[in-house]
């Protein structure tokens, strides 16, 4: 029999390959194109009308034209019309296949127009199937999507299937809400079936909530639009609603009335759907008249058995084989439904994980935002801060407030640090750290490295060795400004957890191949250690040994979590060995690329004195509408013995720069009005060679792009070292001189 089986399959499979294949004569793809969506249109007109089995013939002949001609966003539509059908005849296993067939071509062709419509009709099965939370997920991905394709016409469908489910979960003011949104857009874009139904729901939460005269007003409001439409199951819901209504309203004579209404109508519903049997009604009217004929069959030749033996093998061998292809039959029939359940569980999985990926998309995204917004507005307040303390500290204090104000900048210093700490985590978590290779020594590199940090190691009584392999050469291609990071975060920690100790930075090769060097980095001492239950979650953000180090030695948390990022982004892998009370040592290895090449020294240009430069006739704009940053850049500005003017939004800045000839404009970004982005583009406009630098707490790298375009020289971001902000305004102010005196 499993031979057999398989001789129908094939024979099955042959068929349909070769109806298939062929394509029909004299006929273009533009016109079969329209033949599928007249037939998807003709099936849309026959599901309203309840001949369920003409719509599934008129979309299975439209799939099979649409197959071959290859329109994938045609067949796409076409699986989610046919899951609207198997959603209306009660069959929703084969719906939710149908559904996930659609979202997998849409999908892939990026129809996002037609994947959120796929999305309601997906959130309209999980709500019958009671999995209100599913289909709430599905509604809101929905209208997210047709937000933003610009569909608004369409969310108002969407709206009145979320209110159906709140009104389910009796979250009344929820379903109030959006069924308020459904009906603004249907008489925005005359949709009268959603006003109708939006009417009509809102009334009976208004009635739920307790204001029962303005439910039924809106009720009787969309019960006369359903009249207009003569749409019979508009109507069936306002019959049934006004009899809930009048029932909360203790008229139970009128809500009697109404529910007869809406009983008779149900039963001519219903005589309308018994015309048009579904294909499997059909099937089993065909296979009832041919058991029938079989009976017949059967009673013949048992009328003729005295005439031959021969007829009587044959009844006995004819009986033999219906009954042998009843039961294959029944067994394809049930291996079908078993791998149609198995088929169906997957697809839902597979959705399910594809919903929690565009979820986890759109948290990250909302993280990154969140992070942008919060680094402005803590550096802002930071800026004045580590201003005014500056600005103190260089007024000669009282012997007796130094001391505070150096305590003052400290912290100030610290949560500077904390806040890029935070920016760097969120960046590598981010995937936004690119690699930038360069030429340099790694033995230099390291070194100076040590050198930078030797005298806070001296500060705790640490003597620092440093141990290079001779077989390992010196100049490598790779991104050195991350490898300092990472020898900067190792060494420093085992500066902190060390005192009255040694630490030991060794470099070997580990092995080498085609002029790769899988280098070794090891930083080693012998401070406090790390208990072993501790170790492994180390290199998590917000990390430390415990509280109590955290309080002893101070630090963010975050330098592992940094260092285990950056190295994998250079492609190599970390390990740690430590024994409380005794020390620690991490290991990191990384490939390097070998070089022959020299590397060119470069000697710094010295700038002259400022005294150089005619102050006098400096001027500078500062744009700025924080009141305290403005006193304190002025401030800054005047010890430079540079002369500035100051001004608070973005239109005075453009009105500022036509009227006046400066050096250069300091330039914020957030203000009321238009923005510091606006304000230089439109200077630009009719000034190019205008030195503007940004200056502004904004930080996160995805927004140096627009700097760029809209045309800043350069950026300096709050707060700022007093000496690096001096140093870049000289710079500026010396090349501006340079190439006036070129010109002239």
């Amino acid at each position: 029999m499993p031979r057999f089986n398989l001789y129908i399959l094939a024979l099955f499979l042959s068929v349909s390959c070769i109806l298939n294949a062929q394509t029909p004569n004299n006929e273009d793809v533009d016109i079969l194109e329209m033949r599928v969506q007249n037939m998807i249109t003709q099936a849309d007109f026959e599901s309203q009308r309840g001949e369920f089995y003409k719509a599934k013939g008129n979309l299975d002949r439209a799939l099979e034209i649409a197959i071959q001609i290859d329109n994938k966003k045609q067949q796409g539509i076409i699986h989610t019309q046919i899951a609207k059908f198997r959603y209306a005849i009660k069959e929703p296993e084969k719906a939710l296949v149908s559904l996930t067939k659609a979202a997998e071509i849409q999908r892939e062709i990026n129809d996002e127009a037609n994947l959120a419509y796929t999305y309601n009709v997906r959130g309209m099965l999980h709500a019958y199937n009671g999995e209100y939370q599913d289909a709430l997920d599905y509604y809101n991905s929905s209208k997210n999507k047709l937000e933003e394709q610009g569909l608004e016409d369409h969310i108002a469908e969407v709206s009145l299937n979320e209110a159906r489910v709140y009104i389910t979960l009796e979250q009344y003011n929820d379903a109030k809400a959006l069924l308020e949104q459904s009906t603004i857009l249907s008489k925005k874009y005359n949709q009268q079936d959603f006003l109708s139904t939006s009417l009509t729901l809102s009334g009976l939460v208004l009635s739920k909530l307790g204001n029962h005269e303005q439910g039924l007003n809106q009720s009787l409001e969309g019960l006369e639009i359903a009249k207009t439409q003569k749409n019979a199951s508009l109507l069936n819901e306002s019959y049934v609603t006004l009899s809930d209504i009048y029932e909360e309203k203790n008229e139970y004579k009128l809500s009697n009335e109404y529910l007869k209404l809406h009983v008779q109508l149900s039963d001519s519903i219903l005589d309308i759907k018994r015309d048009h049997l579904t294909e499997e009604k059909n099937v089993q009217y065909i296979q009832n008249y041919q058991e029938a004929k079989n009976e017949e069959l059967k009673a013949t030749i048992n009328e003729k058995e005295a005439d031959s033996n021969l007829t009587r093998i044959t009844t006995i061998l004819s009986i033999a084989l219906i009954t042998i292809l009843s039961l294959l039959t029944l067994s394809l029939y049930k291996n079908n439904n078993i791998r149609l359940k198995t088929n169906t569980m997957l697809h839902k999985k597979n959705d399910e994980l594809v919903v929690a990926k565009e979820k986890a998309e759109l948290a990250s995204q909302t993280k990154a935002n969140f992070l942008s917004t919060v680094t402005h507005e803590l550096r802002t307040p930071l800026y004045a801060v580590t201003g005014l303390t500056n600005m103190l500290l260089d007024e000669s204090p009282k012997p007796d407030q130094v001391k505070h104000l150096k305590s003052l900048k400290f912290s100030g210093d610290y949560l500077l640090t904390f806040i890029n700490d935070i920016l760097q985590v969120n960046k590598i978590e981010a995937n936004k750290v690119e690699v930038d290779p360069e030429l340099f020594s790694l033995h230099k590199k390291v070194e100076n490295v040590i050198a930078a940090l030797n005298n806070s190691a001296l500060d705790n009584n640490i003597i620092m060795h440093f141990e290079y392999d001779a077989n390992l050469p010196e100049n490598f291609v790779a991104d050195q400004l991350k490898i300092s990071q990472i020898l900067i975060n190792l060494i420093g920690n085992a500066i902190k957890f060390t005192k009255d100790g040694d630490i030991w930075v060794r470099v070997y090769k580990v092995s080498e191949e085609n002029g790769i060097f899988n280098v070794r980095f090891e930083i080693e001492d012998n401070g406090i250690g790390i208990s072993k239950e501790k170790q492994e979650s180390m290199f998590e953000s917000f990390n430390q040994g415990s509280i109590q180090i955290n309080r002893k030695y101070g630090g963010t948390g975050l330098g592992l979590s940094i260092v285990k990022g950056l190295i994998k982004i250079l492609k190599g892998k970390i390990y740690l060995k430590s024994e409380l009370g005794k020390g620690s040592t991490f290991f990191f290895e990384i490939p390097l690329e070998y070089s022959d090449k020299k590397i060119k020294k470069v000697v710094p240009k010295i700038n002259p004195e400022i005294e150089a430069l005619d102050t006098d006739n400096i001027r500078i704009l500062v744009v700025e509408d924080n009141k305290i940053n403005q006193m304190i850049t002025k401030k800054i500005l005047t010890k430079m013995k540079l002369k500035c003017d100051v001004v608070d939004n973005g239109e005075a800045a453009v009105e500022n720069v036509k009227n006046n000839n400066y050096d250069i404009v300091l330039m914020d970004i957030h203000m009321p009005g238009i923005s510091g982005l606006e304000a230089t583009k439109r200077i630009r406009v009719f000034n190019k060679e205008l030195t503007i630098f940004a200056l502004t707490a904004v930080t996160l790298d995805d927004k140096m792009h627009e700097f760029d375009e809209a045309g800043f020289n350069d950026i300096i971001s709050k707060p700022f070292k007093q000496a690096d902000f001096e140093k870049k305004l000289y710079q500026a102010l010396l090349s501006n001189k340079d190439k006036a005196s070129k010109i002239a």
